[in-house]
């Protein structure tokens, strides 16, 4: 399909009432609306999260005091500009993030890296959210009389992912017009619960056992990147921001993708510190979940399930509706309601997996601490090329896939983008403290993780070195 083909054609007009059948297809100057600051609202709904709550608890868990653990949520906030600045790359291109991603990698280089990242990503927040709405969902079920341990979460976790799909599949101009309302039904609610959890915080709170030297700085390393994984993984926002017209200011686009991100995830972070200073090591064995439902009153417990199902469904119905346009860029052909389908469908799979093999709480930090040896390096690459670039990207040029094309470099593949995502994974990768794994200059430094500064720098420094020698001038404009 030609750009003026599409330009032309009735079939891609956006709109909440019709399913969205568009893809990575351009979209044309005479089909672009809206206003950046309608950015704020799609950003802040799946921000709002329960998982906020759990990461925010984890920090106390890893020993640190209150000011600790609020430094390094503060910290780690200030990753969103990221996405806020990679998000204009949308409106620029007049594509998917999946498709102007073939600038770093080159034509095929870009189909394994989209396969990988953009799946891996997509899976992972599908399952871990699915996955809250589950534990939560069938928990309040349990206090209603329906015990069963298996099919319970399961069959909660089958209804939000349809109607999950549903919204993904009706796409932008629904997400546009209901995430303001999602948003701020979600800060209420979450509001509400902040209310009934501040009269049980230990404001005196202090650590069992004070932290100090390595130790300390062990534990807030491993934090800090818990909490950089969320930020880091958002490299979809290009997608989100690309039906804005392509005079709207990057910066912005970028001020309204990154406070839309970083308010909801600060505050409700912070509550979910507040959380675990008053809760003792039963309520922690027993899972966060329960006891978070367990301090609300009967008539508020339900209305949290449903904050918690709304936040899933904005969370994942983007993520969804992102992953898509992935498979799309991998080079299957399938329009992207079908994809959409299939995406939902190996994410309900994973969920039901970890409903039955998981904690909520267990399931969020190793999942979240995997993700920066992709996400991190992968972010950086994005964001050195469009700041190299200043947002130069021809959408005509992006699609043409053949040999000889401006981003066709070395066989289909740019050695500058590959060579710095795979160094600057294995550097995250060497740096990386878990529970399962840690890398030997994690261990040599006393279990310090450094996985997220480290691998972003690597792999930002390899690529701005390797884009000024002839492998990277091809494609540079």
């Amino acid at each position: 399909m030609t750009h003026s083909q599409t330009e032309l054609d009735d079939e891609f007009v956006d709109t909440a009432s019709r399913p969205e059948t568009r893809g990575i297809e351009l979209i044309g100057d005479a089909e672009r609306h809206g206003r950046a600051r309608d950015l704020f609202f799609i950003w802040a709904a799946p921000s709002v999260s329960i998982l906020n709550l759990t990461i925010g608890a984890t920090l106390i868990l890893l020993g640190l005091e209150l000011w600790q653990a609020i430094a390094v949520i503060l910290a780690a906030s200030l990753l969103w500009v990221l996405p806020g600045i990679i998000a204009g790359s949308g409106p620029a291109s007049g594509t998917s993030g999946s498709v102007v991603t073939r600038a770093m990698y080159g034509v095929l280089g870009n189909r394994l890296f989209v396969a990988f990242v953009g799946w891996f990503i997509g899976a992972v927040f599908l399952s871990l959210t699915w996955l809250a709405s589950s534990f939560m969902g069938a928990d309040l079920l349990r206090r209603m009389g329906l015990e069963d341990p298996v099919w319970v979460p399961i069959g909660v976790t089958l209804v939000v992912a349809a109607i999950t799909i549903l919204v993904a599949i009706f796409g932008h101009g629904l997400i546009l017009r209901t995430y303001s309302y999602m948003a701020a039904a979600l800060f209420v609610i979450f509001l509400l619960v902040t209310a009934f959890i501040l009269p049980t915080v230990d404001w005196q709170y202090t650590a069992p056992v004070a932290l100090e030297g390595p130790a300390l700085w062990s534990a807030m390393a491993i934090g800090f990147t818990i909490l950089a994984s969320t930020p880091l993984s958002f490299i979809n926002s290009p997608d989100i921001a690309r039906y804005l017209p392509r005079s709207t200011k990057h910066s912005h686009i970028a001020l309204a993708t990154a406070l839309g991100g970083a308010v909801p995830f600060v505050v409700f972070t912070i509550v979910g510190v507040l959380l675990a200073t008053g809760l003792d090591e039963a309520a922690f064995a027993a899972g966060l979940d329960v006891a978070l439902l367990d301090l609300l009153p009967a008539w508020l417990a339900p209305i949290l399930v449903i904050g918690v199902v709304i936040n899933t469904i904005a969370l994942n119905a983007m993520t969804t509706y992102t992953s898509s346009m992935a498979l799309q860029a991998i080079g299957f052909r399938l329009r992207r309601i079908p994809a959409a389908i299939i995406v939902g469908v190996v994410g309900t799979a994973l969920t039901i997996y970890l409903v039955l093999s998981s904690s909520l709480l267990e399931a969020a930090n190793l999942m979240l601490q995997f993700l920066v040896i992709v996400s991190g390096p992968a972010m950086a690459i994005f964001v050195v090329d469009v700041l190299l670039r200043r947002y130069a990207y021809d959408g005509l040029e992006l699609f043409d896939v053949h040999p000889g094309g401006r981003f066709w470099y070395s066989a289909g593949w740019s050695i500058p983008g590959v060579t710095a995502l795979l160094v600057g994974g294995l550097a995250t990768a060497l740096c990386l403290s878990t529970t399962v794994w840690s890398g030997p200059f994690a261990v040599a430094t006393g279990y310090i993780d450094l996985s997220v500064p480290a691998g972003m720098l690597v792999a930002a420094a390899l690529y701005a070195g390797l884009q000024r020698t002839p492998l990277g001038k091809k494609g540079r404009p």
